[in-house]
């Protein structure tokens, strides 16, 4: 899903642990800066990007099976749902062989597509097949029919926390997108398990993912 948080967003914080160094000498003092988040944010996305393209192809290519048995286990009775994934892009789990095996069961695809920036993202039908045009960042989308609204949304992580607060890309759009619809589907991460980080220094309107699933 080409999709983040807003990196745009004034930071809020709760009162500093002041003393938690004198405890743990790991400790690191939160970041309370927004300027310092937004820095930090984007070494930590340009980190773990690079680290999953250090994965071989064929490594990845392993990890998604398990990541896509991980999704039936969660997920179960598929007929009759519609599920909104991806298309994969640099180096994120490849899904699209078991989006197929969605279509097969009865259930439903869709693809995310970016309308403008700042703005929600739409969901339009697609099974393989359906023709596509490139969307943003070159990212195959379906090139035609309505919107649809999608039971289950599978988002790729670039970064996850242990609150299951998902490091994204940096455009804002997943949260928005949650937040604009009408009502809340299962949304579930979906990564390797080198991208867990202790936190992404979440903001209030962040939204956590309802499940992840990560392979190694």
């Amino acid at each position: 899903m080409a999709d983040d948080h807003d990196d745009d967003a004034p930071a809020q914080y709760s009162s500093p642990p002041c003393f938690m160094h004198e405890l743990d000498t790991e400790f690191r003092a939160p970041l309370s800066d927004w300027t310092d988040v937004r820095r930090w944010r984007k070494a930590e996305r340009e980190r773990l990007i690079a680290a999953r393209l250090d994965v071989s192809a064929e490594a990845r290519t392993v990890m998604s099976q398990r990541i896509a048995e991980g999704l039936d286990a969660i997920i179960g009775e598929i007929a009759g749902r519609m599920v909104s994934l991806y298309w994969p892009f640099r180096g994120e789990p490849d899904l699209r062989p078991w989006m197929a095996s969605i279509n097969e069961r009865g259930g439903r695809t869709a693809l995310p597509i970016v309308v403008e920036k700042g703005q929600p993202l739409i969901f339009r039908a697609y099974a393989p097949g359906d023709r596509l045009e490139k969307g943003v960042w070159n990212i195959p989308i379906p090139a035609e029919g309505d919107p649809v609204l999608p039971d289950i949304v599978i988002s790729p992580i670039v970064g996850i926390d242990p609150g299951n607060y998902r490091l994204g890309y940096g455009g804002g759009f997943f949260d928005r997108t949650l937040a604009a619809m009408p009502f809340k589907p299962l949304v579930i991460g979906v990564g390797y398990e080198l991208q867990r980080i202790a936190t992404i220094y979440p903001q209030p309107h962040d939204i956590p993912m309802d499940r992840v699933v990560t392979a190694v």
